[in-house]
């Protein structure tokens, strides 16, 4: 079986943050850019800031980092009260400019823009179903959907919030939402609560946000999760909750492994402290007598850390990290790919060179990366390299709102333990145990999704799911 070159990492499908200002000043769309800059890390295809200005939505987007797409003189253009963010990886849907968020739409009750971080696992089935009905799509993107479900039901509803328990009715997956109306800011989310979704105060303006590190960037003081369910409209009334029927805690366990920002909380959680527990937890499984304990920037540094004070064997630097790579840098032809690994890591020589090293990863999708990292060791000169992984192995893909390969592409999928540490150089290799993981978070992994471990989704996925994937050009 031939893995394909492709990136190794996941990716997850995109950050919103949104704020309504009671206080009438005209600087939000300025506030949620400095947002979605700290949720970069969640997208870098295209991002996109709508505002309300006195009842009308106006937008900018476009493909490209946040700051890229914004200048001051955007960001003076963009004025009102209130505003909602959108960056975006895509995962459903091309990644082309007319598919980057959020959405702005207008229909026969007024108009209002939409972002949206998951995926749906029934929108291709509903999409062929309106467009059966004469319905027109703009995009490729499920997210189109949603905002095509809200208008038509808004018409026989009371408000929009009617219309959005409607729409909740007929959409299953993934799915935070922030909505903004001529009058309203409105946060949802899905009923397994399977994306993250926070609600912050900055003085009496409230905000959401897709992880706490944007609240701490935006200087808002947090004040708790939206609940699974969960429909919260702000305007200047005050705040309104609204819970749609039965909720379950599912969230994607992955945002505590890989996506979210170290300095994040989630579900009250601190995402450094289960990362760093990840690691003991899987030196105490998995320890190996070596000299030093490396991680790969910088989702496996924590858990490195971690390992490393367990293991009471030093934790060093193996790796600079360029962190000056954009969205654009020019790729290198097929036959220069290792350039493009050590554009973004080069080992530390001198910290390596005779030493037998544990190299700490938070995962391994096809391995290619992986495969090329430990070669990198070996060309510093490590005596040996164990690898560890601190999740369990990546069996199954996700329908949910991360990028994972069909399963004929996930190497732990195909191979057993010891034949893929023969297949990337590794002189061993050992994951984090699902009982382990479960472990670390005192025994309630039922409250999250691990269906990428264990195959248990917390839907129902289509037969065609895949296929429609595949021809929506992902």
């Amino acid at each position: 079986m031939c893995f394909k070159e492709l990136e190794e990492s996941f990716k997850d499908h995109c950050g919103i943050f949104g704020i309504y200002r009671t206080d009438k000043k005209q600087d939000s769309a300025k506030i949620t850019y400095f947002g979605l800059y700290a949720l970069q890390h969640r997208g870098q295809e295209s991002s996109g800031i709508a505002v309300n200005d006195s009842g009308n939505i106006i937008y900018h987007k476009d493909n490209g980092l946040v700051n890229e797409v914004f200048n001051e003189v955007v960001l003076n253009h963009l004025k009102g009260s209130s505003a909602i963010g959108h960056v975006r990886y895509s995962t459903t849907g091309k990644s082309d400019r007319e598919n980057a968020q959020p959405l702005v739409v207008k229909y026969r009750k007024g108009h209002m823009a939409l972002a949206h971080n998951g995926n749906l696992v029934n929108a291709h089935i509903i999409r062929e179903e309106l467009e059966q009905e004469g319905a027109i799509f703009q995009t490729t993107i499920d997210s189109e959907v949603i905002a095509n479900l809200i208008s038509r039901n808004r018409i026989k509803s009371e408000n929009i919030e009617e219309a959005i328990l409607k729409t909740m009715d007929e959409i299953k997956g993934a799915y935070s939402l922030l909505i903004l109306t001529p009058n309203k800011l409105i946060a949802v989310r899905d009923p397994y609560g399977l994306r993250p979704l926070v609600m912050g105060k900055i003085n009496n303006n409230i905000c959401f946000a897709s992880e706490t590190c944007a609240l701490d960037t935006v200087g808002a003081e947090y004040i708790r999760d939206v609940e699974p369910g969960e429909i919260v409209s702000v305007t200047k009334d005050g705040i309104k909750s609204i819970k749609y029927g039965k909720s379950f805690k599912h969230l994607c366990v992955f945002e505590f492994i890989y996506f979210a920002r170290a300095d994040s909380y989630l579900d009250g959680i601190s995402v450094y402290e289960i990362r760093k527990k990840l690691g003991k937890q899987l030196c105490r499984e998995s320890y190996v007598e070596c000299d030093i304990v490396i991680g790969v920037p910088d989702s496996g540094t924590t858990a490195a850390i971690g390992y490393a004070e367990e293991a009471k064997i030093p934790f060093s630097e193996g790796f600079i990290k360029n962190r000056y790579i954009g969205r654009t840098f020019i790729k290198p032809q097929q036959s220069q790919r290792e350039i493009a690994v050590r554009l973004k890591l080069n080992p530390l020589k001198s910290n390596v060179a005779g030493k037998r090293v544990v190299l700490i990863d938070d995962s391994i999708v096809r391995g290619t990366t992986s495969r090329k990292i430990i070669k990198m060791l070996r060309d510093a000169g490590a005596r040996e390299v164990h690898l560890r992984i601190s999740s369990p192995p990546v069996l199954f893909p996700c329908y949910y709102g991360i990028d994972t390969p069909d399963r004929n592409e996930l190497i732990a999928a195909n191979y057993t333990t010891q034949e893929i540490a023969k297949i990337l150089g590794a002189d061993s290799l050992e994951y984090l145990s699902l009982d382990g993981l479960n472990s670390v978070f005192e025994n309630k992994l039922q409250n999250f999704c691990t269906a990428c471990f264990s195959g248990n989704y917390v839907t129902e996925i289509p037969e065609n799911f895949n296929k429609y994937i595949f021809e929506e050009g992902v």
